[in-house]
């Protein structure tokens, strides 16, 4: 038995895996036994409080440049890898929501990988036979006791069953139900603390992220469920070429114990290999598509992390499906509704769309759609035939994130997914081939669904219906002016405008008052602390003394940088007047 397979890609419940590891790498704090709830709730606690206080510092004293945001992004990775599980599947779910986060966070935090060391092949095996109630030799010919890979929830081994056919082993690590129960009052208590304390908070519905975050967790440990999820997945795809899903074993499956077929394949971004291998990047991309628009649209019942360790590519260009311990589900779209979308789409209907994104589940509805509008469009003109870039939403402009602000909405967690999937998809896309256009990939899918209800009178009068209103669209386009014109009448009569008159000289005066004003705040701390430490040197309270006299000299630096600055701002001011 070859004690590892460099051509498999496998998963153990949505963790991107890591390579072997060396069985004597040193054990990470939570992962020792003797952790108890108090040290758990110290470790938690104080890294929010840290991350705040570096939080408030930037903000308060003018370091909050992207920089310094991306620094402290990547201080975050590292104190969510200690802490384990959890919070990396915290950091990992956080990594989809640009409504809540800054756009460094959304990439350090996209990053975010296991970097967990394997369990002993022992305690592996001492899982399987109490999980199958027999010995690991009597339950498989062959057991190899070397992980294939390894993750937070889990690891894998390559196994042979007694009839000869080759399959994978997913073993849940020891322990980890546990910490999780653990983990779930730990940050109960965090949020209400939060919620009471910290008014600020209170709009982003943290109990609800939270509710809806541990049900996925604890989903995700549970391999019965995984195995049901793989099964109703292969029967949704049964009648679809090119799409194959390993079998499972339920003989040799339990909640803590997963085995499944062993399917091989090349790594679903390996551009190289697959073609290499004579295989199309170009219809792999269109194939991995229609079958997410397929389980999106059609199926209602889709893989919410399709990252490349979740899907590899047969000998014959077919792709295979791993890992389906994170499955999410929303309403399907009747045929002429997939139409209208479609169509829309093409359009760029905003109006259109934003209603069958609303009927899906993936939008609240609000009395006022405004910005959630101006926001689909935005991603309709700037991405609807090309690849997404992340870094392009930063040229939505401030007028919008100011109305979010003012009119705060949270995602439903389908459309975190959803928006998940297609990032991920876009990336492993944009391996294959960094031009691709999504509306050409995605056609083969709109032809099946044509030609699937081809025999329906209405489907046939919506798509003709559809074709003409595109046609008209295009024919009686107006010109350029026009379209401008429209817009800005459009915007007006919305309230959308926002009229921004600056004045530079009075902008430079508020900004050296504002300085000033610093200036004398931290000059009378000053004082106040010397103050004190000198009538304390009388009493005579030598200690407490020192005390104070740190206490002042921390407000005399300050001072110092913020005169300093004013200085320097005065400075270029009448440079600037000359």
């Amino acid at each position: 038995m070859a004690k590892k397979a460099s051509s498999l890609v496998f998963t153990t419940n949505g963790d991107r895996l890591v390579k072997r590891t060396n069985s004597t790498s040193k054990l990470l704090r939570w992962q020792k036994a003797r952790y108890s709830p108090l040290a758990r709730q110290i470790d938690v606690f104080s890294l929010v409080a840290r991350l705040v206080f570096y939080l408030w510092w930037d903000n308060s004293f003018g370091n909050n440049s992207p920089k310094q945001r991306n620094r402290r992004a990547q201080w975050l990775v590292r104190q969510l890898l200690n802490l384990g599980p959890t919070f990396i599947k915290i950091g990992q779910a956080l990594s989809t929501r640009p409504d809540l986060i800054p756009i460094e966070y959304i990439e350090a935090l996209t990053q975010l990988q296991d970097r967990v060391p394997e369990f002993s092949s022992a305690e592996a095996i001492a899982t399987v036979e109490s999980e199958l109630g027999s010995s690991v030799n009597s339950l498989y010919l062959d057991f190899d006791p070397v992980p294939l890979a390894s993750a937070s929830i889990g690891q894998v081994h390559r196994a042979k069953l007694h009839s000869g056919e080759e399959v994978v082993v997913k073993v849940q690590r020891p322990g980890i139900e546990e910490l999780f129960n653990l983990d779930f009052e730990v940050l109960h208590r965090l949020i209400r603390f939060s919620n009471q304390y910290l008014p600020w908070v209170r709009k982003y519905d943290l109990e609800g992220i939270y509710q809806e975050f541990f049900s996925l967790l604890y989903q995700e440990i549970d391999y019965f469920q995984e195995g049901k999820n793989a099964e109703r997945f292969q029967e949704n795809f049964q009648n679809y070429p090119g799409v194959i899903v390993p079998k499972v074993y339920w003989r040799y499956t339990t909640k803590k114990v997963l085995t499944l077929e062993y399917l091989p394949g090349i790594k679903i971004s390996d551009r190289a290999t697959i073609e290499a291998a004579g295989i199309n990047p170009d219809r792999l991309i269109e194939l991995g598509i229609c079958c997410y628009l397929k389980q999106l649209l059609e199926d209602g019942f889709f893989q919410s992390d399709p990252h490349p360790g979740n899907m590899a590519v047969a000998a014959d260009g077919s792709i295979i499906f791993y890992d389906f311990g994170t499955m999410a589900e929303v309403k399907s779209l009747a045929k002429d509704e997939m139409v209208k979308t479609f169509f829309a789409v093409i359009r760029k209907d905003a109006d259109r769309v934003v209603d069958s994104l609303v009927y899906m589940g993936l939008l609240e509805p609000m009395s006022d759609m405004t910005a959630v509008k101006r926001l689909v469009a935005f991603l309709l003109d700037n991405f609807r035939d090309k690849p997404v870039d992340i870094r392009a939403f930063e040229q939505v402009s401030a007028e919008v994130y100011m109305m979010f602000e003012q009119q705060p909405f949270r995602l439903p967690p389908q459309m975190t997914f959803v928006l998940k999937s297609l990032t991920t998809l876009d990336g492993i896309a944009r391996a294959l081939d960094p031009q691709y256009n999504l509306l050409q990939a995605s056609k083969p899918f709109i032809t099946r669904i044509a030609a699937s209800s081809a025999t329906s009178g209405n489907f046939i009068g919506q798509l003709a219906r559809q074709a003409k209103s595109y046609l008209q669209n295009r024919l009686q386009k107006s010109k350029q002016t026009e379209i401008l014109l429209q817009r800005i009448e459009t915007r007006l009569e919305q309230g959308e405008f926002q009229m921004n008159v600056r004045n530079e000289a009075s902008d430079r005066a508020l900004g050296r008052i504002h300085l000033a004003l610093k200036c004398l705040i931290y000059a009378c701390l000053f004082g106040f602390g010397s103050l004190c430490g000198s009538l304390l040197v009388l009493v005579p309270a030598l200690n407490w003394a020192i005390a104070v006299f740190a206490f002042a000299a921390f407000w005399f630096l300050l001072f110092l940088r913020s005169f300093v600055k004013l200085a320097i701002r005065e400075r270029l001011d009448r440079l600037a007047q000359k």
